[in-house]
């Protein structure tokens, strides 16, 4: 396979329901310079005879990672191919056909450009009407993203692109080391915040990273989702994440039990406050239930670092 300017890559794990969608949508993408990567992270369902179904197409090449977790599998995704380009798009995605050119484009037209994502859209099951417990900042769990229908250069890592939507230059990926495997989903521990955290490394070195709403892309909502159950999880892991990503960057200490504390009471007070709003009471109920996860993940932290006496 030549070398090509941009590679579109997917990783998958047990997804085969939603991977055939995904792969048919690079597959007709009208820009002519591209390449799809395909990582199996440790599959056990149909995933290697979905995509042996369409190897036929010269664009695309197949790649097993046996070692499970998302930061990982993109890493070998990366490696896979030697465009100076990397997108990246959900086993449940589906990217419009002008998702790459897009991409491209940005990329082209600005050397200081790291990172960039487009506008991403929710496809809900067959049927299934959104309930009004899901407000639109607790979509976002599911993948929805949307800061309008211009360009924004984002300088508030809380605004970074959504992952499976994503793009990154080759260059500041190497600078970087690449994706950290302490951040990323790894199997059905939720944990998150590694595109935030290469959101705060761009920045901090002067790189560019902007949301494109034309690189649009939709997100399949699976129905086992649709439970605040798994809200809860999410929002747990999410908390976690965020002590992990603190303690990548150095910021550590127990003024941040403090800071998880008043979280807590600050989503439980607005809980209180719009408890006849469903979709806002239950979004405040999910922050504050996911600073528990924080908190959690900050005191197993304090317990496992030594003192500086025991490490001297």
């Amino acid at each position: 396979m030549s070398e090509s300017q941009i590679a579109a890559i997917i990783c998958t794990h047990n997804r085969d329901k939603y991977l055939g969608d995904a792969i048919d949508s690079l597959l007709a993408q009208d820009c002519p310079d591209f390449e799809i990567v395909v990582v199996d992270n440790a599959s056990s369902d149909r995933t290697r005879e979905v995509v042996e179904a369409r190897l036929s197409h010269p664009h695309l090449k197949y790649i097993y990672e046996p070692t499970l977790g998302l930061s990982t599998a993109r890493n070998t995704g990366a490696k896979s191919s030697n465009a100076p380009l990397l997108a990246y798009l959900d086993d449940d995605a589906v990217a419009s056909p002008q998702w790459l050119s897009v991409l491209l484009k940005a990329y082209e037209n600005n050397e200081k450009l790291a990172i960039a994502g487009g506008k991403v859209t929710l496809i809900w099951p067959d049927g299934v009407t959104p309930p009004k417990w899901i407000s639109p900042s607790s979509a976002g769990c599911l993948g929805a993203y949307d800061l309008g229908d211009s360009v924004v250069y984002i300088d508030n890592p809380g605004l970074t692109p959504r992952g499976l939507n994503y793009s990154i230059r080759r260059t500041f990926l190497e600078q970087v080391g690449g994706f950290d495997l302490n951040l990323g989903r790894v199997g059905k521990k939720l944990l998150s915040n590694e595109e935030l955290y290469m959101t705060e490394l761009a920045l901090d070195r002067g790189w560019q990273v902007a949301y494109l709403p034309e690189a649009l892309a939709a997100h399949n909502v699976a129905p086992e989702r649709l439970k605040p159950s798994w809200f809860l999880q999410r929002s747990w892991w999410q908390g976690i994440s965020e002590c992990y990503r603190e303690q990548l960057s150095d910021r550590t200490g127990i003024s941040r039990l403090r800071t998880g504390g008043e979280r807590i009471l600050r989503g439980l007070y607005k809980t209180v406050k719009y408890f006849p709003d469903p979709g806002v009471r239950f979004e405040n109920l999910l922050y504050a239930y996911g600073q528990i996860g924080y908190l959690s993940a900050v005191i197993q932290n304090m317990i496992q670092t030594p003192t500086k006496q025991e490490k001297s």
